[in-house]
């Protein structure tokens, strides 16, 4: 018996591969999703996500996470938890290098987001999960529940935040605001003790005690394996024609791993439903 050839290949479980997986699947295509940590991206570690459609009251970043890989399993998609160290086109297939194995597909979508960018400051890697997290402003005000203070430290003079949030952190009582200021250094042994702050004007640096950083200066598209292997822009994000097609016959990319993409779950979703309708098109006519 000969090696199984999938129908499609996704590299990444976060709202955009999960959609993928699903439309896939159930259009009855054999539909293989690799994911090396889990499953939701950036949407698993959020705590309350208020703005997707459908959802009153908002839901938890987690839940809808798992509702959206139950979905996409209970219709035939098998889902790795693997991470795919190499992709490369083998005549008219192409095939994934995994720490596990080797696959062989006949379409590809590329959906393995974008991380949080870091600091690149002393003590950051050391204290992450010790009191160094990835956040946002949505993050700060959540934060509000459990700390006495919360101070949102920007290197500019205004947000660029959403004006609903920006709205209700400025009316919060525990929330202030650093302006035009930096983290210089992250201070402390076992866990975080004390921020050093510099003023980007003055650079005037001030120590503050504190028990926790959180971290959210932008972000780095997850495209290392697709270097080489499709066209990306000099940032690093997967180039695509308005088809969601990448450089490449029969690749595709969606989410925030791709150029021009919003940065919001909703967005990720449609984007990973027209990549499967996409691959879906190309198999129909290449069969």
């Amino acid at each position: 018996m000969g090696k199984k050839i999938y129908d499609v290949m996704i590299i990444g479980g976060g709202g955009a591969g999960l959609t993928a997986a699903l439309y896939n699947s159930r259009a009855n295509l054999s539909t293989i999703l690799f994911e090396k940590l889990v499953v939701g991206g950036q949407i698993a570690s959020t705590d309350l996500v208020e703005n997707y459609p459908g959802f009153t009251d908002g839901v938890l970043g987690p839940e809808i996470a798992q509702k959206m890989e139950a979905q996409a399993v209970r219709y035939g998609a098998q889902i790795l938890y693997e991470e795919v160290k190499s992709l490369s086109r083998k005549g008219d297939l192409f095939e994934a290098v995994g720490t596990e194995s080797r696959y062989t597909a006949r379409t590809v979508i590329l959906a393995m987001g974008a991380s949080f960018r870091t600091i690149g400051i002393h003590n950051e890697k050391e204290l992450t999960g010790k009191g160094v997290s990835d956040s946002a402003l949505q993050e700060g005000i959540f934060l509000t529940r459990f700390a006495e203070r919360v101070a949102i430290v920007h290197r500019r003079d205004k947000l660029r935040a959403s004006p609903i949030l920006q709205e209700r952190a400025k009316m919060n009582p525990k929330i202030s605001f650093i302006w035009d200021t930096v983290v210089d250094k992250i201070e402390g042994e076992k866990k975080v003790e004390a921020v050093l702050l510099k003023h980007v004007k003055t650079g005037k640096i001030q120590k503050v005690q504190v028990d926790g950083v959180f971290v959210f200066i932008g972000h780095d598209p997850n495209s290392s394996i697709a270097k080489g292997f499709v066209a990306l822009d000099e940032k690093g994000y997967v180039v695509t024609d308005a088809s969601l097609a990448a450089s490449v016959p029969g690749v595709f990319a969606a989410g925030e791993v791709r150029q021009g993409a919003v940065r919001q779950l909703v967005s990720a979703c449609g984007e990973g439903c027209a990549a499967a309708l996409a691959a879906q098109a190309f198999l129909d006519d290449h069969r």
